[in-house]
C-alpha cells in the first residue's frame, strides 16, 4: 500500500504491516480532532499497488502532487515501511535533521528513548 507520508514524502508499506497500521489507527479516538486528522491523512487516497517486472511501481498522481515528486526521487528503507521522497525535499530535510540532531535527540531522551 501507498500513502501520503509525513515531512512530504511517501510511504509504502507491504500488506502485512499496512494492517497492523490500520488496526492501530483504528484505536485511535475518534473523538479528538489530530487523530481524526492523522486517521484521513494517512488512509484517504492510500492505494494497493504491485510491482511491475522491473521492479517499478505506478504512483498516482495525487500522492506525486502531495509529495512534490519530479524526475529525481530518493527511496529510504526505515523499520517497517519505504519512503519515496522528491530528492531535492530529502536532501533538505537531511541536511535540517543533521543540524539539529544533538535537540532531537536530548528531546528523546526526555521521553526515555
Amino acid at each position: 500500500m501507498i500513502t501520503r507520508g509525513l515531512d512530504q514524502c511517501l510511504f509504502l508499506y507491504p500488506a502485512k504491516e499496512w494492517q497492523a497500521l490500520a488496526e492501530k489507527l483504528s484505536k485511535l479516538p475518534l473523538s479528538q480532532a489530530d487523530a481524526r486528522g492523522f486517521v484521513r491523512l494517512m488512509l484517504t487516497g492510500a492505494m494497493e499497488v504491485s510491482f511491475d517486472n522491473l521492479g517499478r511501481i505506478l504512483v498516482p498522481d495525487y500522492l506525486k502532487t502531495y509529495a512534490f515528486l519530479k524526475k529525481k526521487v530518493v527511496i529510504a528503507g526505515v523499520f517497517n515501511r519505504v519512503e519515496i521522497w522528491d530528492e531535492k525535499k530529502w536532501r533538505e530535510y537531511q541536511a535540517k535533521t543533521e543540524k539539529e540532531v544533538g535537540d532531537i535527540a536530548e528531546r528523546l531522551k526526555e521521553l526515555g528513548v
